[in-house]
């Protein structure tokens, strides 16, 4: 039960937002309206091009060479970009914003989804540049600028959704979820006893599977093996999760068995592998370019492994439990209208597993 407290304070420094607007489908239909994606490419280019004038004036005042500075670039580049474009979605100036909106409410969004969102993208960058070797303590200029201008522009994308969220829901439209983590922190102080077998389980099948990199020599070759069965492995404690939590007082295992195998496999790439493969660059971002190790030794995979599956295995029970509050609340709809591959499988209706398996569109 400790281990769950703890976690959650860190979870939230995380993309658990990014995940419920996808996965849930109260807040997917919101944020996938053919009007609301039209003008968040519009939010999402600005940002883009405002990103690289910054770059290039930082450029000539700083020494974006540096890890440190750069990513303090970035999250502050972030921070101003999130605002901005939760002011965009939110479809309100500032004085209404400031009276209607809590000052809790725009920290966050100014913290998490600008700051520290906007430096763990830049790490995710960098790490997979590294990856394919490019690396950016060799060749800065090239890495520094997509880690600005990359970052922005998702700081953008996701702070636009959650700004028109909070629009929707001031204008009469309940969501039973808002994305900032506050039913996550509800959630583990109510089921803490059920949650924590989950996260020590990932914590140890994430470990153990990022340990098998040490059967590669070569720094890069080790580091995508680990990343191979981080993510693997996350995407399968990340099904399995997700049915505990929308089963709570069920065998999860029935959820599985009753669900069609195409089904299960849009769940596990995602959000399953692919988040998990997200957090362990992350994770691996930290460990070259803020510790300066040459690579990922078999110590850091296994606490980055271990880590990043337990932090998983969190999440998509969360999200499970949460679906389950949809629906006991009546917020069901046609599994046709949601975009996400997951949300428009896994999410629906079948026989006696509660979710539906037909076909959608794409994000």
């Amino acid at each position: 039960m400790l281990i769950v407290h703890r976690s959650t304070s860190i979870v939230e420094f995380h993309m658990l937002h990014r995940m419920a607007l996808r996965v849930l489908p109260s807040l997917s239909l919101a944020v996938t309206e053919d009007s609301v994606r039209k003008q968040k490419r519009i939010v999402m280019f600005v940002p883009g091009l405002v990103a690289f004038v910054v770059y290039r004036l930082a450029k000539l005042f700083l020494p974006l060479s540096e890890p440190i500075v750069l990513l303090l670039v970035s999250g502050l580049v972030a921070v101003v970009t999130s605002l901005l474009a939760y002011r965009v979605g939110r479809a309100a100036v500032w004085g209404t914003i400031f009276r209607e909106d809590r000052s809790r409410l725009l920290l966050w969004l100014g913290g998490w989804i600008g700051f520290v969102y906007g430096v763990q993208l830049s790490l995710l960058v960098l790490a997979l540049l590294w990856l394919v070797g490019y690396g950016y303590l060799q060749h800065p200029d090239g890495p520094a600028m997509m880690a600005i201008i990359i970052s922005c522009t998702a700081v953008a994308r996701d702070a636009f959704e959650i700004g028109h969220v909070r629009k929707v829901a001031l204008l009469g439209r309940p969501f039973p979820t808002f994305p900032d983590g506050l039913a996550l922190r509800t959630m583990v102080g109510s089921h803490a006893v059920e949650l924590a077998p989950w996260v020590a389980v990932g914590f140890i099948i994430g470990a153990l599977g990022a340990s098998l990199g040490q059967l590669v020599e070569a720094s890069q070759g080790a580091a995508l093996v680990q990343l191979a069965s981080v993510s693997v492995l996350g995407g399968l404690v990340s099904l399995s999760a997700y049915f505990g939590g929308l089963r709570p007082n069920s065998s999860w295992t029935q959820g599985l068995f009753q669900t069609k195998a195409g089904e299960l496999l849009k769940y596990w790439w995602w959000p399953g592998l692919a988040f998990a493969a997200t957090y362990y660059l992350v994770a691996a971002g930290c460990v070259l370019f803020l510790l300066r190790q040459p690579g990922i030794s078999t110590v850091y995979a296994m606490a980055s492994g271990g880590f990043v599956t337990g932090m998983m295995a969190l999440y998509c029970y969360y999200l499970g439990f949460r679906r389950q509050v949809e629906e006991q609340q009546g917020q069901t709809m046609s599994s046709a209208l949601l975009r996400c591959p997951f949300v428009m499988g896994i999410l629906g209706k079948s026989s006696g597993a509660g979710v539906s398996m037909t076909a959608g569109s794409k994000v």
